[in-house]
């Protein structure tokens, strides 16, 4: 499985809101603080502006553009940014299609948009690695997108039955596909994995550890895997992910090491093996290190302590 995958399924992103938006005229919504978790919209037809709280700059949306809000701040979509907001709540609370709402008569602005709920313990993964808005632009090669984009607005308008689940997997192939155009823009942002996987010689490595993580990956090995030396295979991996290699390795494992005690009933000593760990003694400093907590106290069915450092470089 390759890393983004990877990533994802831990994560287990579920869609649990869909809803579009038909807005005329002159128009502004506030929308309020998210629950921890990823907004994804695309833009149908019209233009538009888009605001996020504590981003100096608004991002202006033309038909075709999708963008992500992975922080969870309160944002406002407008037709001008100068006109007065109302409450997000007013116009998804009205009458209305079922999943389409329509404000100031419609006609002028089409956005389908979804909301994902991540995995709690995993979610700054994801979410802190990302910029507070990833504004994917229009260009050729993104019928992928589009596709679903237009297939969900088809139920949303005219649901049928069995339109919740048709809606909730077009939403999950949404996302996917705008994270793998954010990937392709070359403007992926702060450093991290995310950033990585942009990169033709620091993806090889990242897909090697992912594909195999109990194997006992070298510096040597991985840097020969991205046609490197290995100085400058360290040094350019630590730039663009922000921490070593073997640091990078170590979390990894421990983010798989931490879903298995929560999902399976595999001893501690088993999950350090697969893991590439002879002692449990040094998978259960490596866990505690990482994770916040030794592992049989993270393990299954039992209060989760707070969470420790980050599992993934931002």
């Amino acid at each position: 499985m390759d890393p983004l995958s990877n990533v994802l399924s831990l994560l287990k992103p579920r869609n649990y809101f869909s809803a579009g938006l038909d807005a005329g005229g002159d128009w502004s919504i506030q929308f309020p603080d998210q629950q921890e978790g990823i907004k994804c919209g695309a833009v149908v037809s019209g233009a538009g502006w888009l605001s996020v709280e504590g981003v100096a700059q608004a991002v202006a949306l033309k038909a075709g553009d999708c963008f992500l809000l992975p922080s969870g701040r309160p944002f406002r979509l407008a037709s001008e940014m100068g006109v007065k907001p109302i409450d997000g709540a007013k116009v998804f609370s009205a009458p209305c299609r079922p999943g389409l709402s329509t404000y100031n008569g419609g006609g002028d602005f089409l956005l389908v948009s979804c909301r994902f709920s991540l995995e709690g313990r995993h979610a700054s993964t994801v979410l802190s690695m990302l910029p507070p808005i990833v504004h994917i632009r229009d260009r050729a090669g993104q019928a992928t997108l589009r596709w679903p984009v237009e297939h969900m607005m088809q139920e949303l308008r005219d649901p049928q039955p069995g339109s919740l689940l048709v809606v909730q997997h077009l939403a999950q192939l949404m996302l996917v596909q705008a994270l793998r155009l954010h990937l392709t823009s070359g403007s992926t942002g702060a450093a991290g994995w995310l950033s990585a996987l942009a990169d033709k010689q620091m993806s090889a490595a990242l897909t090697a550890m992912h594909a195999d993580p109990g194997h006992r990956w070298s510096l040597p090995e991985l840097a020969k895997l991205t046609g490197m030396s290995r100085s400058t295979f360290a040094q350019k991996f630590k730039e663009v992910v922000g921490v070593s290699p073997m640091e990078y390795l170590t979390q990894w494992r421990m983010l798989l090491a931490g879903d298995r005690l929560e999902t399976s009933e595999d001893p501690i000593s088993i999950i350090a093996q697969t893991l590439g760990y002879e002692s449990e003694t040094a998978f259960s400093a490596a866990f505690k290190k990482v994770m916040g907590a030794p592992p049989r106290q993270y393990s299954r069915g039992r209060t989760r302590p707070a969470r420790g450092r980050q599992a993934l470089p931002a």
